[in-house]
């Protein structure tokens, strides 16, 4: 079972593997189809694409932030389309460093499915290897994803708004620097 990282290699010899699933997760913030768009016209063998925005967040009401967080309902329901099962190994990857392929790891994480890792190096890596690619949209049948959230890998802003200041926080901005910034 792969749990934080999986190599090229690795998951090119799983790519026909029926308890491996692979899920492409290219998104750009600025434009917000291009990474539909570059899976479309090529992706791992096999691969399902999963959007930030339509898949990966519930929806934006103004005040629960750019990219809040589905319900667990909403989550089960993606995952059982998308067919995620128990002892399914998934592995998640984007061309960005990982942000969000660790989306998806996260999320999976959380609801207890432990068999889950991002692609090192994601598609950059995976074209430096010249391994095989894909066009056109694929699909994996459905299956029953069934949630047993880990509550310790979660927290609320109001939780965080009570123990600033508090020696035992450590808080850590992963955004990029400019965003950190304020410049952008």
């Amino acid at each position: 079972m792969y749990q934080t990282l999986v190599d090229a290699a690795t998951l090119a010899a799983h790519l026909d593997d029926p308890d491996w699933a692979v899920f492409d997760c290219r998104f750009h913030l600025v434009d917000k189809e291009r990474g539909e768009a570059a899976y479309l016209q090529a992706h791992l063998p096999g691969a399902v694409y999963v959007h930030l925005e339509r898949d990966l967040s519930a929806p934006v009401t103004g005040r629960n932030g750019r990219h809040p967080l589905p319900s667990q309902e909403a989550m089960e329901a993606l995952l059982s389309r998308l067919g995620v099962h128990a002892g399914l190994q998934v592995v998640a990857y984007d061309e960005a460093g990982g942000p969000y392929a660790a989306r998806l790891w996260w999320m999976l994480r959380y609801l207890g499915h432990e068999a889950v890792a991002v692609l090192d190096g994601g598609w950059p890596a995976w074209q430096e290897a010249e391994l095989p690619t894909r066009d056109g949209r694929e699909s994996r049948g459905p299956a029953t994803f069934q949630a047993r959230p880990r509550q310790d890998l979660r927290c609320e802003a109001d939780e965080i708004l009570a123990s600033l200041g508090a020696p035992s926080l450590v808080l850590l901005d992963s955004r990029a620097p400019e965003r950190y910034r304020g410049e952008t």
